[in-house]
């Protein structure tokens, strides 16, 4: 038999890699206690994706745990043990407005237990491949550094620049401003690094910039894509914060996200790190994401503009993935903007409606 763990099953990501990996013929265990639903209410809950998963696929096994819960989570990982063929680590709090309220719980989850998880690796499944989602807000608001030119409908670097083709992994995780969710992302982000470099473990770690796809329960604070979509459809008002609307992206689908997990699955190294994101395949500004949601409803968005933008918010970051496609050259972005946009109102319209 075997297995792969993946943390934060009913997320996004996580339902993404789950569905993977059990087509791929290996049973699944996931690890989610719907924590989305504290986070962000209700509307953001990940139930519906659990039971999802639980009929779709018969040799899913569903784990009411926390991350955090060391005894929990070690006794998980010494059952299956040997049979770990692969650990994906997705569970997190993911938004930077909401670690503010609560700094502890953010770090609780995202700092220890990432830790909790690399222990348990290291402990009961050395063998094993660890993959980390982590984020581009590790950089901190550096980005925001870059001498950017205002266009009509977004914030663009000069196409004579370095960093025209996207942001590397070379760039500084240091003297920026992160917002609390950050912080707590670099300090696990730097010990998955840790475990793979200092106990030469297969860890991978992926600074991802919007993750997003027709899986994510997007709310407010977080998941911008797929809740711009559903105000669109649902005619609720959307708040844009600061930098005039303009502020760009780049987006990815989960799918494409994992396509790459998978390629460095099959051929892991120990304790490397990559900038994975749409890149300058799939990238789109604020004002370009409401005109593209009004044209695949055809109606017109509402929505409301705040000047002040977010601590430690992006004015624009596109990802450069060139070290991944070097070392993985099979790789490639299938997705764009566009098509994301209209497979997540396709295929949730009916469900926002009713909701």
């Amino acid at each position: 038999m075997s297995v792969a763990i993946i943390t934060g099953s009913c997320g996004l990501v996580g339902s993404e890699a789950a569905r993977f990996y059990h087509h791929k013929g290996l049973d699944v265990v996931g690890i989610d206690n719907d924590m989305r639903a504290y986070f962000f209410g209700k509307e953001a809950s990940t139930g519906w994706q659990r039971e999802a998963l639980q009929k779709e696929l018969p040799r899913y096994t569903h784990v009411q745990a926390d991350i955090r819960d060391e005894a929990a989570v070690h006794s998980l990982l010494q059952k299956y043990g040997r049979d770990i063929a692969l650990i994906v680590h997705t569970a997190a709090q993911p938004s930077h407005d909401w670690a503010a309220k609560e700094p502890l719980t953010d770090f609780g989850v995202n700092g220890t237990g990432t830790l909790v998880m690399l222990e348990g690796l290291r402990r009961y499944a050395a063998d094993a491949p660890f993959i980390f989602t982590s984020t581009n807000k590790v950089y901190g608001d550096t980005p925001n550094r870059l001498p950017l030119v205002e266009r009509q409908t977004r914030w663009e670097v000069a196409s004579e620049h370095p960093y025209y083709v996207g942001i590397d992994e070379e760039m500084s995780l240091d003297h920026s401003t992160h917002s609390v969710f950050g912080a707590s992302k670099v300090a696990a982000d730097v010990l998955v690094q840790e475990y793979g470099r200092y106990f030469g473990l297969k860890t991978g770690t992926f600074r991802g910039g919007c993750l997003t796809g027709p899986n994510h329960s997007g709310t407010m604070l977080h998941g911008f894509l797929a809740y711009l979509a559903k105000c669109a459809v649902t005619g609720r008002e959307y708040t844009v914060f600061g930098y005039k609307a303009k502020q760009v992206r780049d987006n990815i689908h989960s799918a494409d996200l994992i396509a790459a997990f998978d390629a460095f699955f099959e051929s892991p190294r120990a304790g490397e790190v990559y900038n994975m994101g749409g890149g300058r395949d799939s990238n789109i500004s604020m004002l370009e994401a409401i005109t593209t949601c009004e044209r695949v409803t055809g109606q017109p968005m509402k929505w409301s503009y705040k000047d002040e933008a977010r601590i430690g918010d992006h004015m624009w970051y596109i990802t450069d993935f060139a070290k991944f496609q070097m070392h993985y050259p099979q790789w490639k972005i299938t997705y764009d903007c566009d098509r994301i946009l209209t497979e997540i109102i396709g295929e949730n319209r009916d469900r926002w409606l009713t909701a």
